[in-house]
């Protein structure tokens, strides 16, 4: 399908050179000495902590990041590539809090959440990967990012985003999942996890943590992209095209390291931008700016020939209503129509803070309607049917045509919660809104194909490895 452009051609080529301008005249302030170090190596200017970036070195590197990125599953059938399996949904992460699905109130979320979220997700077919949607509060001190992973494998066999704190931090989950796959061997021929970072703080700052796990795993040639996360009025300029400049400029910073740490590194042009709320300084996730900057950004993608996708789809609504409906739609389409890749848009309400199961089955239906918009319209000349509208003819009737038959199924999105029944019928079946309807769907799949698929072996070679680990039982929604 074609793309809608925000931007013309001559605006795409002005934020490209104004993103050289800014790299080679102001740089990035780097605090990671090892990074340092590479761009110095590299061609860069390094004094103290600034680093400015010449236009011919960035010029060359960015020319080395591949054209596609590769999600690998534990089942291989789940192994997604974009821009060819477009739109990849994901779910948005990292949430503090969720939406008990007993009380409906809020509350912080545990590892428990964790397997049953990951056992939704496994089990919903517009969902594609599966990115982490909570923090587990009940965590051992020693063991945050293990707590939140362990019950992710134990109940999705999708690909799975991760993202770690510290370098041991890193190299703990890397055993985890070693000892999941295997073997290391076993698991570099075929890597389950994505790791994801926000190694530059914006404006214009690369971090210790994130900045040496990107280097790590670039390294190692296993998957990782970074984000960039460009706030107008607060962390970029309180303008659309100044945020756009200043962004595009931090991608190129991040994909310039990992071309130099290994050319040829596969990444996404990833993105968290948005125009804040300046009465309050508020993140506005769900405002339509940051559809428009995310659409924006998506034609910088396909200037640079990489993959793109980022958090959209997302909303400020506190409970899942017409407010989390209307956000979440507005920006989604804006994306597909605008040619993103992928898409961390799954159940988060509240910008970002707070999981709720019914949003994200709601989400899922979202996703097939997306991904039908993607496929487009075929104009193959069965499907034009030029030969069956002359046959039925003026003031027919196509409904019984095996044209439709063949078709009924197949050439629109079958939904299951959004209601299309007359008024009365609705009444009869119990006058549920959407919500209900979803909370319904969720506690009927937590009733079924919830065993763990962790073998007893491997479960037992974790717990040996990680004393004190996390039970991550899924239990089911009483």
């Amino acid at each position: 399908m074609s793309f809608a452009e925000l931007l013309t051609q001559a605006q795409v080529e002005r934020i490209h050179d104004a993103a050289l301008e800014i790299l080679e005249e102001v740089g990035l302030k780097v605090r990671y000495e090892p990074a340092r170090e590479v761009f110095a190596k590299h061609g860069c200017s390094v004094d103290g902590e600034r680093v400015k970036f010449p236009r011919e070195v960035v010029e060359k590197y960015r020319k080395m990041i591949p054209p596609t990125f590769t999600f690998y599953a534990r089942d291989p059938k789940f192994d997604k590539t974009i821009p060819r399996d477009s739109p990849v949904i994901v779910t948005a992460s990292s949430a503090p809090d969720i939406i008990d699905p007993v009380t409906g109130q809020e509350r912080r979320a545990e590892s428990g959440d964790i397997a049953r979220i990951a056992h939704l997700i496994n089990e919903l077919p517009g969902y594609d990967m599966f990115s982490i949607s909570t923090l587990a509060d009940d965590a051992p001190t020693d063991q945050f990012t293990i707590s939140r992973l362990y019950p992710a494998l134990k109940y999705c066999l999708k690909p799975i985003r991760v993202t770690t704190t510290d370098h041991k931090d890193t190299l703990s989950i890397m055993k985890m999942a070693y000892l999941v796959a295997g073997g290391e061997e076993a698991y570099k021929e075929h890597p389950f996890l994505t790791h994801h970072y926000c190694p530059t703080v914006s404006p214009l700052s690369m971090d210790k943590l994130s900045t040496e796990n990107v280097i790590y795993f670039a390294s190692e040639g296993l998957p990782v992209y970074p984000t960039i996360v460009p706030n107008a009025g607060l962390t970029s300029p309180m303008s659309m095209a100044g945020t756009l400049a200043q962004g595009n400029a931090e991608f190129l910073a991040t994909a310039t390291l990992m071309q130099m740490v290994k050319e040829g590194t596969p990444t996404i042009y990833a993105t968290l931008a948005t125009v804040a709320d300046m009465r309050s300084g508020a993140y506005t996730s769900g405002a339509i700016e940051c559809g428009m900057l995310h659409m924006a950004f998506a034609q910088m993608a396909r200037f640079y020939n990489v993959p793109c996708g980022g958090y959209i789809g997302l909303t400020n609504a506190k409970v899942n209503d017409a407010q989390a409906g209307y956000e979440t739609g507005m920006s989604a389409m804006g994306g597909v129509l605008g040619g993103m890749d992928m898409f961390n848009i799954g159940g988060l309400i509240d910008a970002l803070k707070t999981f709720d199961f019914a949003k994200a089955v709601i989400d899922d239906e979202v996703a097939q309607m997306m991904k039908r918009v993607k496929h487009g319209i075929s104009f193959e000349q069965e499907d034009l049917a030029l030969d069956l509208i002359k046959q039925v003819g003026p003031g027919g009737s196509f409904i019984v045509a095996k044209h439709t038959i063949a078709r009924m199924k197949t050439e629109a999105v079958m939904t299951k919660l959004a209601d299309r029944d007359a008024r009365t019928i609705w009444v009869k079946k119990g006058s549920m809104d959407i919500q209900a309807r979803a909370m319904k769907k969720v506690k009927d799949i937590m009733l079924n194909n919830t065993t763990s698929l962790l073998s007893p072996e491997i479960e037992e070679k974790l717990r040996v490895e990680f004393p004190g680990m996390v039970a991550g039982e899924l239990l089911p929604i009483e």
